[in-house]
């Protein structure tokens, strides 16, 4: 029998887009990388944001660190997300810092760092729809943490992906939070 509930449609799409996304080229994914940075910097949202919270790549995500690196040549101070289930933490970043081990496989900043509360979040996903909606691993790091800083601060939130995560709806749960902004290496969707 086939679970039609949110959390259930979401564990099959979940599967289908992690499929397509592995499936593509980590040759090809390097460059988007590179043409999702450009995109990125391009967006006026994202001009003379402090601090902007942003990921270590795991597995085949899209890899924010060409845009991390880009921002803070351009004078943003960058902040890593340090897993303190069910909770995230926010910690400063620079190229050449040393990470830790942290939860589920992510490299992170270590408790020495400095901790900071973003005003801007780079947001990896297994899938995306037009709405903002954003299909992540199922653990709600991300969806509390934008909850947590909206509710001291506005908050852009910045779905990093590739176009072939793009699905027709994204199941929504009270829980999930929209996403304002979705780069791809096609370029920028602003959700309606």
């Amino acid at each position: 029998m086939t679970d039609l509930s949110p959390a259930g449609r979401k564990q099959a799409l979940r599967a289908e887009a992690f499929a397509r996304r592995e499936a593509l080229d980590r040759d090809w994914r390097r460059s988007a990388a590179d043409l999702i940075a450009q995109h990125a910097l391009a967006a006026p949202e994202l001009e003379d944001v402090h601090p902007v919270g942003g990921y270590w790549p795991i597995r085949s995500e899209a890899d924010p660190r060409p845009l991390m690196e880009a921002l803070i040549a351009r004078g943003q101070t960058i902040a890593l997300s340090q897993i303190r289930h069910p909770h995230l933490s926010w910690r400063e970043w620079r190229p050449g810092d040393v990470l830790v081990h942290g939860g589920f496989g992510v490299s992170e900043p270590g408790p020495d760092a400095p901790e900071v509360f973003p005003k801007a979040l780079l947001v990896p996903l297994a899938a995306f729809d037009r709405r903002g909606g954003r299909l992540g691993y199922g653990k709600g790091h991300f969806d509390r943490s934008i909850a947590d800083l909206s509710s001291h601060h506005p908050v852009i939130a910045i779905g990093l992906a590739y176009a072939v995560q793009e699905i027709e709806e994204v199941p929504r749960e009270p829980h999930d939070r929209l996403l304002d902004l979705i780069v791809t290496e096609a370029g920028i969707i602003r959700p309606q």
